[in-house]
């Protein structure tokens, strides 16, 4: 998985420019799938037929943007001011490298900063807006800027390349945008597995990778109302919480299995899919945690309230670092992951005949 993930994540992709995102994976699952389609907004949803008509059929979506920058100026300087797509903490941004998606290809950046030397006549503690800041592509004047073919309105990203790192079984990568090219990695395993083995009862299995989560879950609020699926798992990372930072709590660990979600900002996990997640998991032995974190939202916050209602949950990668250009997510996390979706799916007729009141 690390060779498709290192691939996914070295593209540009911010919420709203996903087309490189998308057409790698709409390559990687032709011919694996019975039907995939790109909706208007840019979502891929392709579709495993059910082997069994009788199984509920599910919806499993990972998002593929990524949090990112947009080109909003030239300067005479030939520097250019940026707008941020997604949510970023400021301190995080200062002499960072960055890749812009050119007329040409990917133009290599990085965003300034003052040098030390000056900071005697600054205030330390001041934390520059990113309005304030500017990414320097080696242009001299805007006439250069051009030549290179870069323009306003152009979508910018991290420019850090995921690397393994760790002891000698480098299981774990540190990268940019593995939020959420993590879960798109997971979805496209799941995929070749199912295409492999033969004879696997389930109902239809409908992937859906979405745009614009990190700008409101745009791309996932338009899936529910033609899909209809009975049930549906959003496939997203989530920040841990056991560095030694101050606001660190011990509750979502590096390396101890996938989270099960069960409240986020944006859901409230239906108790159906949780309690069949949590069996599975037991019954397979495979590791996994309970989540409950107010800080974020994902994808399921928006199927579960579209169209009449949709049976809802989320499996969550623990990642370290969120939002910055160094995240850092265990690929034994991805590989627990994929059983975990794969031993719900192959256990929903568990599912078959139950509502709400009967958990």
């Amino acid at each position: 998985m690390y060779k498709v993930l290192k691939e996914l994540c070295g593209l540009v992709g911010p919420s709203g420019f996903e087309q490189d995102v998308q057409r790698y994976i709409k390559n990687e699952i032709e011919g694996k799938v019975a039907s995939c389609e790109v909706d208007p907004l840019g979502n891929i949803i392709a579709t495993i037929p059910a082997t069994d008509a009788s199984l509920p059929s599910i919806l499993l979506a990972a998002h593929s943007d990524e949090i990112g920058f947009i080109v909003k100026k030239v300067e005479p300087n030939g520097t250019l001011r940026f707008e941020q797509l997604g949510g970023f903490d400021n301190r995080t941004l200062l002499a960072q490298p960055v890749t812009i998606k050119g007329n040409h290809g990917y133009i290599q950046g990085v965003i300034g900063t003052l040098a030390v030397h000056y900071v005697k006549w600054d205030d330390p503690k001041r934390i520059a807006s990113h309005r304030d800041l500017y990414i320097d592509i080696g242009a001299a004047s805007p006439e250069e800027v051009a030549q290179m073919g870069v323009r306003v309105g152009q979508p910018v990203s991290y420019g850090s390349e995921l690397k393994l790192i760790g002891d000698a079984k480098q299981n774990r990568v540190v990268g940019k945008a593995l939020d959420d090219r993590a879960g798109c990695a997971v979805l496209l395993e799941l995929i070749e597995q199912f295409h492999q083995q033969d004879g696997l009862a389930h109902g239809d299995i409908h992937f859906a990778f979405t745009v614009q989560e990190e700008v409101g879950l745009r791309g996932a609020s338009v899936l529910s109302a033609n899909l209809q699926p009975d049930f549906a798992l959003a496939i997203d990372t989530t920040p841990t919480s056991d560095t030694n930072d101050v606001l660190m709590t011990g509750t979502r660990k590096l390396g101890a299995g996938p989270c099960i979600k069960i409240t986020d900002k944006s859901l409230i996990s239906h108790p159906l899919v949780t309690g069949l997640l949590e069996k599975v998991a037991t019954e397979q032995a495979i590791p996994y945690q309970q989540e409950i974190f107010m800080g974020i939202g994902t994808d399921a916050g928006a199927i579960h309230m579209t169209h009449k209602g949709v049976s809802s949950g989320v499996i969550s990668i623990p990642s370290r670092y969120t939002h910055t250009p160094i995240e850092i997510v265990d690929l034994e996390d991805l590989d627990h992951t994929v059983d975990l979706m794969k031993h719900f799916i192959l256990s929903s007729n568990e599912l078959n005949g139950k509502s709400f009141l009967d958990t």
